[in-house]
């Protein structure tokens, strides 16, 4: 896989390499599809306590092992946005820990900026698809995804001891350890989903171009607003809208994105849910056109 992405910007080529690799994610998805929900569970942290363990896992990546901000003395990483934003993570069934979060800000009045209007609207270079000119209660943003070390490495890392963050290969099973490589991917599925459920209809975020160009090979395909800025590490202005992403999604990770859609909403009936799905048809599709 690794040298197939090496290939998929070569002229001629290139597109060809894309597409073989999309097809094998997709094939991948379909597999993974089948032990997500068996090994990671996605939830919403709809209370003062789960908000709390959601702190405490972000404070883990962004303050004590990335850097990206100051230690706090109550060992949670939490800030202005968090106060009006839906939190989603996902659970390791067997151990029980967070391995993976991320958060989806909304804003319900021209007070209540988004993170990518506050600091990075140098970043939006296409005005077109700024914040501003859509209705503050149909924007959010995706942000604050934290995947704690042990669930970002692969199988083929030796365990090194807990110091590492490496994985133990005699504690997690073989599915378990295919599993987590998607857990990144699943997370931005999860805030897409609540997205569309709350009809938030146009999404924004600021990533690493490499993270983009990874999403778009499964489908996932987010219009690049703006050239990278310095924004802890160089990243870029995205958006997308649940047109864009159902354009491309591949079959596998439609079944993957039902899985997930079924965990969050399992007690609940969303806006304008459907009863058959169709094939590039989503469980959630809102009301409105977008995300």
């Amino acid at each position: 896989m690794k040298r197939l992405r090496a290939l998929a910007d070569k002229p001629v080529i290139g597109g060809m390499v894309k597409k073989a690799i999309s097809t094998l994610a997709s094939n991948d998805a379909k597999h993974i599809s089948e032990h997500f929900s068996k090994y990671l569970k996605p939830q919403v942290a709809a209370s003062d306590d789960l908000k709390h363990e959601v702190f405490r896992l972000r404070h883990n990546v962004y303050c004590e092992e990335l850097h990206f901000e100051d230690l706090k003395p109550n060992h949670e990483e939490f800030d202005e946005f968090d106060a009006h934003s839906i939190h989603c993570f996902i659970r390791h069934v067997a151990t029980t820990q967070m391995a993976g979060t991320v958060r989806l800000i909304t804003s319900d009045s021209a007070e209540q900026l988004l993170p990518i209007e506050k600091f990075c609207m140098h970043a939006i270079e296409d005005q077109s698809l700024s914040p501003k000119n859509f209705p503050r209660e149909n924007i959010c943003e995706f942000s604050r995804l934290a995947v704690p070390a042990m669930f970002r490495k692969r199988a083929i890392d030796k365990f090194a001891g807990a110091a590492t963050g490496a994985i133990d290969e005699t504690t997690f099973s073989a599915n378990e350890l295919r599993c987590f490589p998607y857990i990144a991917i699943c997370l931005y599925m999860a805030a897409a989903a609540m997205a569309f459920h709350t009809n938030r209809l146009h999404a924004f975020v600021m990533m690493e171009p490499r993270l983009a160009r990874s999403l778009s090979f499964v489908g996932i395909h987010f219009k690049q607003l703006g050239e990278p800025v310095e924004y802890h590490g160089k990243r870029a202005a995205y958006y997308i809208n649940s047109d864009m992403f159902r354009k491309n999604i591949s079959s596998g990770y439609i079944k993957l994105m039902k899985s997930i859609e079924k965990e969050l909403f399992a007690e609940q009936k969303p806006v304008g849910q459907v009863d058959t799905i169709p094939d590039k048809t989503l469980i959630f599709v809102p009301s409105l056109s977008g995300l």
